[in-house]
């Protein structure tokens, strides 16, 4: 099997996310959850020590039913934290066509200047329209985001919400 990371913000972690560490896990066998800082993208909601906290907490029942799942942060490029991690390959989600677009031009980058491939795996169709800003949004007006996320990270926006 293979070792791939995938690398995001994840701020926060979505179910859309979580489906597509769950394919990974079967379709590679070893994941590495890169939880990175995008330079540009606002600072976020949760620092990177909360972000990684909240991961561990989702993936804890993939990791007890015997996925290989590591949740580790790394400053920079995706493909400088792909060689740390020894991964294989990069894997990315894809929502949309608009997704498809971004990414193809990011792999085909971080393939001419490190030789890692990109994978990119489709979240299941009913997830995919879920979007970390959108979260934060309605998560920051007092809304309801139980359906698009996992239950441990619905605890952790309710904690942080000013408007609850």
């Amino acid at each position: 099997m293979s070792t791939v990371l995938y690398p995001g913000s994840f701020d926060p972690l979505h179910l859309g996310h979580l489906d597509v560490i769950e394919q990974s896990a079967e379709l590679f066998g070893s994941v590495v959850v890169a939880a990175m800082h995008n330079p540009s993208k606002p600072s976020g909601l949760f620092s990177l020590d909360e972000r990684m906290a909240m991961i561990d907490e989702c993936v804890a029942d993939l990791r007890a039913a015997g996925a290989d799942i590591r949740v580790e942060a790394f400053p920079g490029l995706a493909i400088d934290a792909a060689r740390v991690a020894g991964a294989d390959f990069i894997v990315k989600g894809l929502r949309s066509p608009g997704d498809f677009e971004v990414e193809q031009q990011m792999a085909h980058t971080n393939f001419t200047a490190s030789g890692v491939r990109t994978v990119y795996v489709p979240c299941r169709a009913d997830l995919g329209f879920i979007s970390s800003r959108f979260i934060r949004e309605i998560a920051h007006y007092g809304g309801d985001v139980s359906a698009m996320v996992p239950s441990p990270i619905l605890t952790h926006l309710e904690r942080v919400s000013p408007t609850r």
